[in-house]
Parts: structure tokens; sequence; C-alpha cells
């Protein structure tokens, strides 16, 4: 699939359509055909974070269908063939058209037939010097010869890696020891290197080493970066070219600089003890300031000075804030939609049970994707191991209501019905050994109060608690049964007293007269 994103991104910092052609994996066509589509929609970046890779697609080439490829023929076996006496192009093609035909594959014409073999041939003989502009192009690889760190208490030798960087123009070098060669070294050493040049070169070009290039979701000839190495590089505004396996031309001056280093810092360096890495760093840094310092031997001035004067001007800003180092791994989510890192659990959405997850991991935030789209995002727990992050919109609505069973929950809803409930409530939830115990009576009560009224519920508590000071809720659910409607009080309205009809003063007047005497109980049953 076809980077457009990408591609307008690396528009947007002004690289040429060739550099985004070997970033991007794609022609140098394809990239003016992104431009020409992106000009007409005025496509700028940044794009709209709702627009994904898949719309963004259909929106520039909504129509576009890829065309069927011809099978290419097979260099290796042809040049190994024109070797033999009588062999000629011509009969290899109508061999290779044989083939195809019998593939059912659409074969080249003659000429082009031709065409890529020569070109094949002059990619394997011609040779050319690439003139670097300045400011454009940084080289990092790990030196091969490791320093040594000296524990002081045991006396033990550990290996240190040296890390080294070198802008392509002025060959001015930066170098820093660290522990190992992983992730967190590897970006790290980025940082640091960005910092000590003071900018950022428009390209970058690294190893094709495990911590740049992800080997499992790429290939040979279309290498899938590293997700914190590509964060690295779009938070600094760079482009990443790795290096093909085994071509060490394609990045010939950190080659020729590793051994350098191996002469001027770690062999100088060898009759030297260190017992930190902060103290042979230290001893670097002042070797790796005579070394930038030298003259050229076979031109003016030095890599300092060089760089100092046509290089460092020609650099991008760096930017306000440092690159927060992350973490990448794969997560599934388990069947209590919950993935695993470091011992703790936190909660997805629970459709994406049984799901492989991407998780980016920093030291205070969790975020976890699907497809490039995030779908949850927790603070880092830290602590006791086992600990959980739910959220719970991430629940089933039955787990959600199973939640919410608690011992106050169940009194609020108790108290709004009457006291006599409140009282049964109470006593149910406090007849067990253990608090939970309880809850699916309360719950069944709650159920009652839905099937037959809060008032039949209230009423029926009422005539329980005078058999007994803790009726159970079979018990409950027995009266609610026979009990019979009139038994019921009548609801009381807000408009109306509380304490029945009200007695004026025209009453007692009339009866201390010897007026009629009403009987008032009946209403107040």
């Amino acid at each position: 699939m076809t980077k457009y994103r990408e591609i307008i991104r690396l528009k947007s910092l002004n690289f040429s359509q060739r550099n985004i052609a070997l970033s991007c994996n794609v022609s140098r066509n394809t990239v003016s055909k992104v431009f020409k589509r992106a000009n007409e929609l005025n496509l700028v970046w940044p794009l709209d974070e709702s627009m994904t890779d898949g719309s963004l697609g259909k929106l520039m080439f909504p129509k576009e269908k890829s065309a069927m490829s011809k099978r290419m023929p097979d260099y290796t076996y042809i040049r190994k063939e024109l070797l033999k006496n009588g062999v000629s192009k011509k009969l290899l093609w109508s061999e290779y058209c044989e083939d195809c035909r019998m593939s059912g594959e659409e074969p080249l014409m003659y000429s082009q037939f031709c065409y890529y073999i020569q070109k094949d041939e002059e990619k394997r003989r011609a040779t050319m010097h690439i003139k670097r502009k300045p400011g454009e192009q940084i080289e990092v690889d790990w030196a091969g010869d490791p320093a040594h760190i000296i524990d002081p208490d045991t006396g033990e030798i550990t290996k240190a890696w040296l890390f080294v960087g070198v802008m392509t123009y002025s060959q001015y070098t930066y170098v820093e020891a660290f522990m190992n060669e992983q992730q967190k070294a590897w970006i790290t050493a980025h940082i640091h290197m960005y910092e000590f040049f003071g900018g950022v070169a428009k390209i970058l070009v690294p190893d094709n080493c495990a911590t740049a290039v992800n080997r499992q979701r790429g290939d040979w000839y279309t290498p899938a970066l590293n997700t914190s190495y590509y964060e690295m590089a779009e938070h600094y505004g760079t482009a990443i070219i790795p290096a093909r396996v085994r071509k060490p031309k394609d990045k010939p001056n950190v080659e020729s600089s590793v051994g350098s280093i191996s002469t001027w810092i770690t062999a100088a360096l060898r009759n030297e003890q260190f017992f930190s890495l902060a103290e042979l760093n230290a001893a670097i840094r002042k070797k790796l300031q005579t070394f930038n310092n030298n003259l050229f031997q076979k031109k003016e001035g030095s890599r300092r000075s060089l760089f100092l004067g046509e290089e460092l001007s020609l650099l991008a800003r760096l930017p306000a804030t440092r690159f927060e180092l992350c973490d990448w791994k794969v997560a599934t989510v388990q069947f209590n939609y919950h993935i695993a890192v470091d011992k703790m659990y936190y909660s997805v959405p629970y459709q994406y049970i049984r799901e492989k997850t991407d998780v980016r991991i920093t030291d205070t935030i969790i975020e976890i994707f699907i497809k490039h789209n995030r779908i949850a995002s927790h603070r880092r727990l830290y602590g006791r191991p086992g600990q959980y992050s739910t959220v719970m919109e991430h629940m089933p609505q039955d787990h959600q209501k199973y939640l919410e069973w608690n011992s106050d929950r169940f009194r609020k809803w108790a108290t709004k019905i009457g006291p006599n409930t409140d009282i049964v409530i109470d006593n149910i939830l406090t007849s067990n050994r253990v608090e939970q115990q309880s809850y699916r009576s309360c719950m069944g009560l709650l159920k009652l109060a839905e099937k037959y009224s809060p008032l039949k519920l209230e009423a029926a508590c009422e005539k329980a608690l005078n058999y007994s000071l803790s009726p159970s809720y079979k018990s409950i659910k027995n009266l609610l049964v026979t009990l019979k409607d009139e038994l019921i009080p009548a609801p009381i309205s807000e408009n109306k007293n509380i304490y029945g009809i009200t007695r004026g003063a025209k009453y007692y007047q009339k009866k201390s007269q010897g007026g009629n005497y009403c009987d008032y109980s009946k209403y107040n049953r």
C-alpha cells in the first residue's frame, strides 16, 4: 500500500522526489503522481487527525486499480547462460516467453527484455561518487570494537558499545558509549547526538539492525521501521533511509569513521581503566574533541571548522522538547478484556477479546492501538504486580451491573422505598459472615419492587417484620403473592397534608355548640 500520508509529510519538509521515493519504497513517478493529486485536492500537512490511511487513499485515487505486473527475467540465470557458446539474448528471450506462456504470465517484449538485462549489468559494473549537500544527511552505526568498564568491587570487566554518528558532508562525528545495543540505548544515542550537533539533518541513514528495522513486518526490498524509531524521526522532522543488508557502501562515511574511531578513541584509551560509564564517556568526549579538530590531509580545515562554517546553519532547529522514549509491544486481549504489560493489566473494550494489539509504553502512559487506531489509554501502574486498571465503559453491560452491587447502593435504594424496606435490607446485609453473600437476596428484592410495586414491597416488609426481626427474601416474596391490594396504603400526594383531613376552627366551634360528630379515623388508615 502506497504511503500517501508519509509522502505528503516529507513534501512539507521540502524533500526531493528521489529521497521521498527511497524513504517510502516507491518510484519517483508515484511520488510525482501523489504530489499532483494532493495539489488538486489542496491537501497540506498536517492532515486531519480523523482521516485514516484507507480514507486518504480512497480520497486521492478512488478508481485507481493496480496494473498487472509483467514477469521479470532471472538475471542470474541469464548471466550464466550468456557465457555459453552459441547462446544469445534472442534465444533466451524465446525460452523466457515460452515459460511465461506455460505459467499464464505476461512476458516482456524483446526490446524491454534486452533493456532490463543491460540495466542489470550497468548496476553491477557502474560506480559513482555521490556528492553530499551540507546539512542533508547523517549516518549512524555501532562501532565494532567495544570499550571496557571495570567493576570496582568485583573486578569484573564489562563491555561498553560505542554509538557513532557522522555528518556526511563535513565528517563531523559524535561518539557515546552504552552498556548495550538495545532499543532504549539506540534511541537515547540519537537524542544526545542531535543535541550535540545542535540541529537535525533531513536524512538519517542507519544500519539495517534490529533496533532500526522490524524484520518480521518488512523484507529485504521493503524494510519496515520500528515504531519507536519512526516516531523519533517524525518528532525531529527527519526521514529514515536504512542501508541495505551487507551493503556498507550505502553508508560509507560512518563505516570509514568507525575505523578511525577504533584507532583514535578506542585504541587510544586501551591503557586507561574506567570504573563507570560516566568516566568512560568523559574520556571519550575529550578524545572526540581532538579527533574533530584534527586537520584533513587532502583538504583545508578540520571536521569541526567545516561543520561550523558550512553545515550548522543549514540544520533544522531542534524541537522545543526532547523526544519521549517509548517501547512498543504486541499484546493479545485476554478473555477478561485486559492486556498484560509488565505484570500489570489494562482494560480495552470487550469487543476486541482475542485481538492482537500494538501497545505504546512510556514512563507515564499506556496506549493501546489496533490498526493504528487508539482504542484505550491508561496511566501506567507501578508497585505491586497484578494490579488492574479498568474503565467501566470497556465492560459488558452485565459486568457493569455486577460491579455496581455493593451495600451502599442497596441501602440507598431501600431508603427511597420506605423505612421497613430499609430495615429488611440492613438485616439481610448483616445476616451472613461475608457481606457479598447477601447481594443476591438484595438484588432479588430489587426485582420484586419492579415486578409488583415499591408500595406493595414496603407493605410486605412491614408485615414480615411483625413475624420476624430478620425476614428472608423468600418469606417476603410469599407475602407479596398473598398480600391483598386493599391492605396496601394509597400513595400520598405531594399537594395533600400528610396528616389526613385538617380540622379547622369552625369544626371545634360547632362541636362546642353541640354540633354533629363525624368519625374521621377511617381517613387516616
